[in-house]
């Protein structure tokens, strides 16, 4: 942590146009990347963009403004489709099982996006166990889509006053790949 805190003292001395988190999310635990966001995001002007590099499932979206930042970007919603799955409000749903071999519901109810609004998961199952790279282009859509609908949301939250009902709510409904429904590991206000 020091050497972050030497970084922004640094960083923040040349009076840059925005400044830049990055080396989290490779190998830490999400608690480990929270804390270091925690401790790092006050050490940077609040007046001043506050970048999160590659860091970009939904929770770490929903954590990671909550702790300040204002903007992430992540390879992840491609690279999931890539491998078959979806993001969805309730969490990561894998294509590749077999209950959705004859689900005709989309991949996520209510969403408008063109593969939620054209294609059942039936069919995209189908198409990510052929091997047929629509497949994982028809999966990046909803991914990428989700994504920025939850940005377009929290950013209406934060300036309406809701932000901490909206990350409560959002994370008590959302299940992470291999943990419990969680909650907003931090108080916000």
């Amino acid at each position: 942590m020091e050497l972050r805190e030497e970084s922004a003292r640094f960083g923040t001395g040349l009076d840059l146009p925005g400044y830049a988190i990055g080396g989290l999310s490779v190998g830490e635990s999400k608690a480990d990347t929270y804390d270091t966001l925690t401790q790092t995001v006050p050490l940077l002007p609040a007046d001043k963009p506050r970048y999160l590099m590659g860091v970009g499932s939904p929770e770490d979206l929903v954590e990671s403004v909550a702790r300040g930042v204002d903007f992430l970007d992540c390879v992840l919603p491609t690279r999931v489709a890539r491998n078959g799955a979806a993001l969805t409000r309730a969490g990561r749903i894998n294509m590749r099982n077999l209950q959705y071999a004859d689900d005709p519901r989309p991949l996520e109810e209510g969403c408008t996006c063109y593969t939620c609004a054209h294609f059942s998961r039936a069919y995209v199952r189908h198409l990510v166990k052929a091997s047929e790279i629509l497949g994982h282009q028809l999966l990046s859509i909803p991914n990428l889509h989700l994504l920025l609908t939850i940005m377009r949301e929290m950013r209406a939250a934060i300036l309406d006053g809701t932000f901490t009902d909206y990350a409560t709510s959002f994370l008590a409904a959302y299940q992470p790949v291999g943990a419990q429904k969680g909650a907003l590991s931090i108080p916000v206000g």
